[in-house]
């Protein structure tokens, strides 16, 4: 019997999330409906950065850039953006959205923040 897989649905959204986790070695850019299900994503490696690359604001906008164009062949017109983490890759991500054409109509910090609640890591001396 042959491997059948799924066609791929695609659906017409107008309003989507953009959620953007930005490490201190990657950037993760997922677009989703307001319902949480997935649309697209992307991430540096995927827009071709490797090692120590992968954590710079440039590839942060390159692959802003990659899923802003997924996105909008999705018919988005709006997005809602939240964003995780403390990488450097935070504002220029959110620039490369803007002006690959979305409109912007909220900005949202997510980053998890603890109540004092796990040990953190022993300081790192260099």
């Amino acid at each position: 019997m042959a491997n059948i897989s799924k066609k791929k649905i695609k659906r017409n959204v107008v309003r989507a999330v953009v959620h953007i986790k930005a490490t201190f070695n990657n950037t993760l850019i997922t677009v989703t409906d307001e319902d949480g299900d997935t649309i697209c994503t992307s991430s540096t490696g995927c827009a071709g950065f490797k090692g120590s690359r992968k954590s710079t604001p440039f590839a942060a906008q390159q692959a802003a850039q990659r899923a802003a164009a997924t996105a909008m062949r999705s018919g988005v017109r709006e997005v809602e953006i939240r964003v995780k983490g403390p990488g450097s890759g935070r504002e220029s991500a959110i620039a490369a959205l803007q002006s690959a054409g979305l409109r912007i109509t909220s900005i949202e910090d997510v980053t998890p923040l603890p109540h004092n609640g796990c040990r953190p890591p022993k300081r790192r001396r260099i």
